[in-house]
């Protein structure tokens, strides 16, 4: 009995401490302010639509627009007819090839710079001339090396991919404490074996960093590589709508774009978390 009691004050407890504190947090945090938020762009598009052009549909105007494509994603009716999901997940294939590309050859470079002071002044010269160039300048190159869209469009994001995590990984691996290693050759403890119990878990907060920061870069440009190259994808889309002047469809791909960005870092996020059991580094 007296053990039912001591539960049965302990869930009161939470109970009101979750209507005291937790529960006002949250719907603060997570539902009032970002609920201000979204209204006051929303207003703001509504002011502009209404009173100074006419070209701009208004926020209900477009949602009425777009039910079709809201309610029917992943529809077929034709060569080239397709619902904004199919278009949405070429787009994600492109982005997920270059991305895994670029990561399997910026890792272990980043590594070799971190660990290699030779390595670091022969490449460190590369990556700052290379890493500014705009990855749309990389296009017509890659054009005129595959002679088509689609792996031009993944070389795109694969050269985008490269940078930020090389580097961020590279000052991971070269920011591990000189104690550990120190402590590791005392003990005699194989090159390998450090790299794998030291190095390894030491530098990845960072090199999560690099990926997260490359995969926006890498969403973000395969938006302006689509437009360019035409085919199925999420940013040929925005320039056809646009071409046709239906803007109704083009703010419905910009709200996409953002929702799937917003997803992406979050997923890569809780990777990191399970991976490395730490909470995620902020971009």
């Amino acid at each position: 009995m007296l053990l039912q009691f001591n539960i049965q004050v302990i869930v009161l407890a939470a109970q009101a401490t979750w209507r005291r504190s937790i529960r006002p947090v949250i719907v603060q945090d997570f539902i009032l302010f970002p609920f201000i938020g979204f209204a006051g762009v929303l207003l703001l598009w509504w002011i502009v639509a209404t009173f100074f052009t006419t070209l701009l549909p208004t926020p209900w105007d477009a949602l009425m627009a777009n039910m079709d494509y809201i309610l029917n994603p992943f529809y077929r009716r034709g060569p080239g007819d397709l619902g904004i999901g199919w278009l949405l997940l070429a787009s994600l294939r492109r982005v997920f090839l270059g991305f895994v590309l670029g990561s399997i050859v910026a890792i272990p470079v980043g590594f070799w710079i971190g660990t290699s002071r030779r390595a670091m002044l022969a490449i460190n010269p590369l990556i700052q001339i290379f890493r500014p160039v705009s990855p749309v300048a990389w296009l017509p190159v890659a054009l005129a090396t595959f002679n088509l869209a689609n792996p031009s469009a993944i070389f795109v994001i694969f050269i985008t991919s490269l940078w930020p995590t090389m580097i961020n990984t590279a000052v991971g691996v070269a920011s591990v404490p000189k104690d550990y290693l120190d402590v590791a050759q005392v003990l005699e403890m194989p090159k390998w074996r450090q790299m794998v119990k030291i190095i390894w878990p030491a530098s990845l907060p960072y090199v999560f960093t690099g990926l997260r920061i490359s995969l926006g870069i890498a969403w973000l440009v395969i938006v302006a590589v689509e437009m360019l190259t035409g085919g199925i994808g999420i940013g040929f889309f925005v320039w056809d709508e646009w071409n046709r002047l239906n803007l109704n469809s083009v703010f419905l791909a910009i709200l996409v774009i953002g929702l799937t960005g917003l997803v992406l870092d979050y997923l890569l996020g809780r990777l990191q978390v399970w991976i490395t059991h730490r909470p995620p580094t902020t971009t």
